[in-house]
């Protein structure tokens, strides 16, 4: 397993899964076609790009490249590096056809193909490097910090994702991997602590007609 800095953005969940098994990395997913009407996650994909950089590695084929195009023209280039597979004909196993240009994707490929790949786009390679990113934020502080475990955890969650303006429908590990991209520890902490005194402020102002959320 090779740890990178990067952040890598691929086409669908399958990439995903052959990515995981190689690189240690971030991996986020476009959805298809789906990002060119998703705002949030493409906002999302901005700022992750503007703290660690992406390396977009989407498919050869003719939709592939218009999902890298809509990137580029999308993320400055500064923040961007590209990935590129080889073209080989073929299918993936769990497919009964090829596909429209008869091509392997991402998933398709060997672990050697990728990190060559990875390694032309100049993607950082931390167990090359003399340091590594810090440890990020895990599911246990989820838990202490209420986000997780709790009658009105799904209630923070949402407070938390609208002033970090982040997608609004993130379930609890998807948001667990955005803040580990976004934050650290000490902010998150920090953002909590100010949207519980707001709560109290709120609470605080109308004590006779409030009977709703609350934060233990």
């Amino acid at each position: 397993m090779v740890e990178i800095r990067e952040a890598i953005v691929v086409e669908g969940r399958y990439d995903k899964n052959t990515l995981s098994q190689i690189v240690k990395a971030p991996i986020l997913e476009t959805n298809g076609f789906g990002i060119l009407k998703d705002k949030p996650r493409l906002q999302m994909f901005r700022r992750v790009a503007c703290r660690r950089g992406l390396v977009i590695f989407t498919d050869s084929d003719g939709a592939g490249f218009v999902i890298r195009n809509y990137l580029k023209g999308a993320i400055p280039a500064k923040y961007l590096k590209h990935a590129y597979i080889p073209d080989v004909p073929g299918k993936e196993r769990r497919k009964s056809s090829p596909g429209k240009e008869g091509k392997l994707g991402v998933e398709g490929m060997t672990p050697e193909v990728i990190l060559e790949a990875l390694r032309r786009s100049g993607a950082t390679f931390l167990s090359e490097e003399t340091s590594a990113v810090s440890g990020g934020i895990t599911k246990q502080d989820f838990v202490q910090w209420g986000l997780s475990g709790g009658a009105d955890s799904s209630l923070l969650r949402k407070r938390l994702q609208k002033r970090l303006d982040l997608p609004e429908h993130l379930s609890a590990n998807a948001l667990l991997e955005a803040l580990n991209l976004l934050c650290c520890r000490e902010e998150i902490a920090e953002i909590l602590q100010e949207l519980r005194t707001e709560k109290e402020t709120e609470i605080r102002q109308m004590p006779n007609a409030y009977h709703g959320e609350k934060y233990d």
